[in-house]
């Protein structure tokens, strides 16, 4: 007797249909899985034989044929045991075959036949409304994720049981519904505010214009300036995320298997702060099946690299491209998969390998030399891509013992929102939402100079010898702060304050 229920697969960020083929026939008891199965798909077998006969069903006898098709796509993970055991026990009789029509299936089995959470739950729910199917029958501590995706009706299941009763009619399960708009409103904020840094009012400054405009920055000072402090306080001032960025950010944590068992949508903005040891793949993602890493982690967030010199220059190259394009894709023998880095690198460092440098209160160690080595670990094509350089200076004795609070975060986020809001409308029908991402035709287009901003730019190239990279930077820059003073036309004042930003190629020149 052959048997077919519908299942999942997700390749990369996206997901399509698995059909699980049984097939039974008289032999000797046995069981073989086909259609480019993984171990875990393999090992199956095992997990739904006891679950079968631990729920206090009677194993069907006979020698079964099971087959995940298209038959050319890798089977990855255990999200096909519970259409595996359903299947096998229609196949017996216990459940009828017509049951499983209009229903798609996913599930990993314990022994005791409990059903166990899957990743990459919600791409499949989309792809699957996408398709028209109209019904998930999912694990229990999955739906809440899976019912984000409206259209689609989710019945949440314990157990193998429980599953088979269902089908069978023999009981009803409410499906899980999700209020997405309370989601938005039960957010919460962040407990750490601006207010709470002292001094360092030009790097806020710096990390204002930053986050209204998606901007890449460094910030170096010595040790306990507040550089981490600062870096840690953004997300308080970012604007919130819309539905379908949230959904597209949760997308890449349910692939990971990162959203928790009650989790459903993440409705803040990722901030992603790996140790500086983290690997190459760890940072951009990779693996014989390609996963996302940090940068896609990061995706339309913040992801902070402390101690910047101290990742491997491997890493720090590799984030060359995916600055650049807002994408990474990992290519490995088995796939080429595309996943999303639009993110806002927020870098910090240490001025020399003490620390010390150039600081008015204590002296550094540090040779011409050694300092020239630490240096070294950035090439130039990274600090180009990096929009704002900003010193960050150990803080005097006067402002450690001010006690009157600084400007809040809500505050300085109104202005970041507003910024942004301005930034939406004028990209509208494209796929940039910042004025970091703006092509060149864009640039043309939106940052219109005053005469005298004309000039003052062209003295800053000849000045600094930028390159052209940097002078794209400075104009993107600029044309933040003019956003974020509520200007339409780029002025002598907003070129001034963006090549403030360029420390570093004021160094060089």
């Amino acid at each position: 007797m052959l048997v077919k229920a519908k299942s999942c697969a997700v390749f990369g960020l996206d997901a399509y249909v698995v059909e699980v083929e049984v097939d039974s026939s008289k032999g000797l008891p046995g069981q073989t899985i086909v259609g480019l199965p993984d171990m875990a798909v393999k090992e199956s077998r095992d997990r739904v034989k006891a679950a079968i006969v631990n729920s206090g069903f009677e194993y069907p006898p006979g020698y079964f044929t099971i087959n995940l098709a298209p038959a050319d796509t890798k089977k990855v993970g255990p999200m096909y045991d519970l259409p595996i055991a359903i299947g096998i026990l229609s196949s017996g009789g216990r459940v009828p075959s017509t049951s499983l029509d209009g229903n798609v299936i996913f599930g990993e089995l314990s022994l005791d036949g409990g059903i166990r959470p899957v990743a990459g739950v919600l791409p499949m729910c989309i792809a699957m409304k996408n398709l028209g199917m109209k019904r998930a029958i999912v694990p229990k501590d999955n739906a809440v994720e899976a019912a984000v995706v409206e259209g689609i009706e989710i019945i949440p299941v314990e157990n193998l049981d429980q599953s088979i009763s269902f089908l069978n009619g023999e009981i009803k399960i409410e499906p899980t519904k999700v209020d997405i708009k309370s989601l938005f409103e039960s957010g919460g904020e962040t407990l750490l505010d601006f207010s709470e840094v002292k001094g360092q009012s030009f790097a806020k400054r710096a990390l204002e214009i930053a986050s209204a405009g998606g901007h890449n920055i460094l910030m170096v000072g010595p040790p306990g300036s507040g550089k981490t402090m600062l870096a840690k306080r953004i997300p308080s001032i970012l604007p919130p995320l819309s539905i379908d960025e949230a959904l597209e950010v949760t997308k890449i944590y349910s692939v990971v298997g990162l959203l928790g068992a009650r989790s459903t949508l993440i409705t803040k903005r990722p901030f992603r702060s790996p140790h500086h040891t983290t690997s190459d793949i760890g940072i951009v993602g990779g693996g014989r099946m390609p996963r996302p890493g940090e940068i896609s982690l990061a995706h339309l967030g913040v992801l902070f690299l402390d101690e910047f010199p101290e990742f491997e220059r491997s890493v720090l190259e590799v984030l060359r491209q995916p600055l650049e394009d807002g994408m990474v894709t990992i290519s490995r023998a088995l796939a080429s998969i595309a996943y999303p880095a639009q993110f806002m690198l927020v870098a910090a460092m240490n001025p020399c390998p003490c620390g010390n440098f150039m600081d008015s209160v204590k002296q550094c160690t540090c040779s011409p030399a050694a300092i020239q080595k630490y240096w070294s670990r950035l090439s130039s094509p990274i600090l180009d891509r990096i929009d704002l350089h900003v010193e960050v200076p150990r803080l005097k004795q006067d402002e450690l013992t001010n006690l009157k609070p600084s400007e809040s975060s809500a505050l300085i986020k109104q202005r970041v929102s507003a910024a942004r809001e301005l930034q939406r409308k004028r990209f509208k029908g494209t796929k940039v939402y910042s004025n970091s991402l703006m092509n060149p035709k864009q640039i043309r287009e939106f940052c219109a100079l005053e005469d005298d901003a004309a000039g003052l730019l062209k003295a800053a190239i000849f000045q600094l010898k930028l390159s052209a990279r940097a002078y794209d930077r400075i104009l993107k820059v600029s044309r933040t702060i003019a956003d974020l003073d509520g200007e339409e036309t780029i002025k002598a004042r907003h070129i001034a304050e963006a090549t403030q930003y360029r420390s570093l190629d004021r160094g060089k020149a």
